[in-house]
This record gives structure tokens, sequence and C-alpha cells, in this order.
């Protein structure tokens, strides 16, 4: 086996197992180290360690090349972003730690797209991933339905933790999250919360609608799938999937050449996104008015906005979005005259009740900082440089994406961009290695820098011509 395909076989293995990783760890630590315990470090890392082998066996593909590619754009930007990550670790003395947890989050993700950009993939890796994703998505999607008749002690026999709702840094995952007032479970089959999966299902919903547009048709397997996958991302209850979705659904027709097809697809969407919004708001409103999300969603990212004026350099790596939540309190936030006795026992819960911090006593608490804004969350860690560095990257690839013919990739970032205007969407792993590589991927026959070269057709042939590979 070559080393091309090596990677490209180990790369499909990776991207097949992540939506899987938050079940696995959990099961795993409870069988390992018993029930209650944080997930095991060495478990909780697999996923890191199998993309640093793809990018190293990369590495080694491109030192082979004769020629070596050039910088462009993208990488500029890139790189940039670390040099300014990498100068503010070094004058604001930040915690190395700290540092490397908010480089796996935030650089980890784009320095594997630099560098996988560069080598060659074959017609049958690019064939075949579309297919995996959606068929791993089928398998997501009917857990997630299922999981929402399942008790708690189910999960609590599996590993979770007997708490919903809730993150706790040291303690095991939630199984399930609720809606304010406890009326509605939401859910988040194999993941690691309910937004997660919502967020992942963008992406094997932007695969079958781009087998869609390939088609021009609808067929009852397509029909079937999306139903199953949309099901999925409403039960999750994340309100910016659903944006994300309504849109990556609208925009296949936007693209379309024929005007009389693209008016009635627009009549057709907007008909039923605007009965479901309608349905979903008569029989289920605390799903739209979830005050207290709804307000963090307005006052989180304002006081980003707030801090990125008043720290324009930025504050380091880790300092903002989910790593703070490792390093911070677990915080629990209720409304005035809430009943909270609930947590009266336990001691390492925060809780604040319209502001005021109730338990524990004894200390002030460290909440996490979040701004429910992933562009935000970059501009606070990094300041506005970082934050316009970033965006930017976000609009050339958009811009990219969209002027090619043909492009697979094209929806699932695009609703995953939409999304992150209002959550942390490319906070969890599953999320945003699989975007990232699937970029990569699509990008390795459009990039000028790199020299034309042969792509195989399979994981064992070595000759096909590069104007024939699909993005």
């Amino acid at each position: 086996m070559t080393l091309p395909s090596f990677r490209e076989r180990l790369t499909l293995l990776l991207l097949a197992l992540l939506p899987f990783h938050a079940f696995l760890v959990t099961v795993l630590t409870q069988a390992i180290a018993g029930p209650s315990h944080a997930p095991v470090a060495v478990l909780a890392i697999w996923k890191e360690a199998v993309l640093v082998v793809i990018l190293a066996i990369a590495f080694a593909e491109l030192t082979k090349k004769r020629t070596m590619p050039v910088a462009d754009t993208f990488d500029c930007i890139i790189l940039g972003l670390v040099f300014v990550a990498l100068a503010l670790r070094i004058t604001n003395d930040q915690s190395l730690t700290m540092f490397a947890f908010g480089f796996k989050y935030d650089l980890f993700p784009l320095v594997a797209f630099l560098l996988l950009r560069r080598v060659d993939w074959s017609d049958w890796c690019k064939t075949l991933l579309p297919k995996m994703m959606i068929a791993v998505g089928c398998i997501v999607a009917a857990y997630g339905i299922i999981a929402e008749f399942l008790p708690l002690r189910f999960f609590v026999w599996l590993g979770y933790s007997d708490l919903h709702s809730l993150y706790v840094a040291n303690g095991p995952l939630a199984a399930f999250q609720e809606l304010e007032g406890g009326m509605l479970r939401r859910a988040q089959s194999f993941m690691s919360g309910p937004n997660q999966l919502g967020l992942w299902l963008l992406i094997p919903l932007g695969l079958l609608l781009d087998q869609y547009n390939s088609k021009k048709m609808f067929t009852g397997k397509l029909v079937a799938i999306g139903t199953l996958l949309l099901v999925a991302l409403v039960l999750s209850f994340s309100r910016a999937a659903w944006i994300a979705a309504a849109v990556m659904m609208i925009v296949p027709f936007v693209r379309s050449t024929n005007v009389l097809h693209r008016k009635k697809l627009y009549i057709a969407i907007l008909g039923f996104l605007a009965c479901f919004g309608i349905a979903v708001a008569l029989m289920f409103p605390s799903v739209f008015l979830r005050f207290q999300s709804s307000s963090d969603h307005i006052r989180k990212p304002v006081e980003a906005i707030r801090l990125m004026m008043d720290h324009p350099l930025g504050l380091g790596l880790g300092t903002a979005g989910p790593v703070s939540n490792r390093f911070s309190d677990t915080c629990v936030k209720l409304p005035k005259e809430a009943d909270w006795s609930w947590a009266k026992d336990r001691q390492d819960l925060c809780v604040f009740v319209d502001g005021t911090q109730v338990q524990p006593q004894s200390r002030t608490c460290a909440c996490p900082l979040l701004t429910e804004n992933w562009y935000l969350q970059i501009g606070v860690e990094l300041g506005v440089i970082g934050f316009v560095l970033y965006l930017t990257l976000t609009l050339l690839i958009l811009k990219r994406l969209w002027k090619s013919k043909d492009s697979s990739v094209l929806l699932s970032f695009l609703g995953l961009s939409i999304a992150a205007l209002f959550l942390h969407a490319f906070e969890d792993s599953a999320v945003s290695y699989t975007l990232w590589v699937m970029l990569a991927s699509a990008f390795a026959t459009l990039d000028p820098c790199q020299p034309k070269s042969s792509r195989s057709q399979g994981p064992s042939s070595s000759s096909t011509s590069a104007d024939s590979t699909r993005i």
C-alpha cells in the first residue's frame, strides 16, 4: 500500500469515527475508571493523534515532490493567525496548557487544511467520502431520534452524568439537555451536546443537497435520507442549525440556471419553512421564547465586542470559548425566584439567581467567557487583527467555492459559517476536523500554487488527469 493510499484510508476512518467520539470516550471511561469520572485524557486525544499521523504522512509526500508549493492568500492568512497567537503567548506570559488547548480548537484544523490541500486526493477517495458521510449521518440521526425515548438511568449505566443540561469540566458528560422549563428533551445522539449534533448534521445535509444539485431531481432515497437528517436536526432544537439549514436548502436553487424551476422551488421551500416555523411556535412556544438562552445570544456578543475594544490586541488563545469552560467554574444561571434547592448538595456548582451568586458562599466564582459567536471568540482571543484575518479567510473560501461550477463542500461550509454567527460552531472536533479536511481535498484541485500532477483512480492505482477530479 502506498503512502497516499494509506493516508486516504486513515482519513476516511477518522472522519467516520469522529461523530462517535463523545459516546465512545464516555463508555470506555466508565469501563476503565468507573462511574462519575472525567473522560480519560488518553482516550480523549485519540483523534488528534490520528490527525497528526495523517499530517505527517502528507508532509512526507510533499518532501518527495521536486517542486515546492508556493504560498498563496489562504496560507498567508493562516500563518498570520498563528503568528498573532504566538506573539500573544510570549507577550502575555500565558499558560502553556491554556495556549495548547486554544491552539487545538482554533488553529489546528486550519493548519491541517494548509497542509492537506497540498497533497493529491484520488477520485476513489473523493467519491467515497460524501457517500460515507451521508451513511454515517443516517446512523447518527437515527440514534438521536431513538435516544429521545430512552430513560436517564440507561445513560447513567453507559457512563453519562446523572445531571442533565450541565457541562462539568471534571465530571462525565451529560446525556442530554432540556429546554428551559424542562418541557422538551433536546436530541444529542452520540455527540457531546444538542448544538453539536445540529451543527454536525449540516455536513451530511449539505452533501445530500449537493446530490440533488447534481441530479436535478428528487428520488425516494434522497427524500428518505433527507427526512431522517432533518427530523434529527429539528429535535436538536438548535435554532442556529435551523437557520443554517434553511439557507442551505435555498442556495442550490439560487444557483440553478432554470428560472421557472427555481421560482417554483423557492415557493415550495419558503412555504414549507414558514409552515414549520408557525407550527413549532404554536405547539412549542418555549422553543423560540427561551428567555435565558435568547438573552445570552444578545448580551454575550455585546460583551465580547466591548472586550475587543478594551483589549484590541487580544487576550490570547484559550481565554474565551470552549477552552474557558475547562479552566473555569461550572456556573448555573437561573431567573429570579427560581428554585435552586436541587443544587445544594453539589457544592462544585456555582449557582446564580437573577445575577447574584447564591452558591458557594465561601468564594467568588469565575465563570467561562463565552461569546455565542465564533468570530467574536477569535476576536477576543487574537484581537482585532485575528478577527479580521479569520473573517477574511471565511469570506475568501466562500467566494472561491461559490465561483466553482460544482462544489460539494460549499453548502456545508456556508451553513456552518452562518451558524458561527450564533454559536461556537467550530468548537467540536467532529465538525471542525471533518469540514476542514473536506475543504482541503476540494481545494487540492483548485490551487494554482500547486503544480498539476497525476491523481490515483483508486486506492492502489496512480494515474488520472487533474481536470477530471470533481470538487
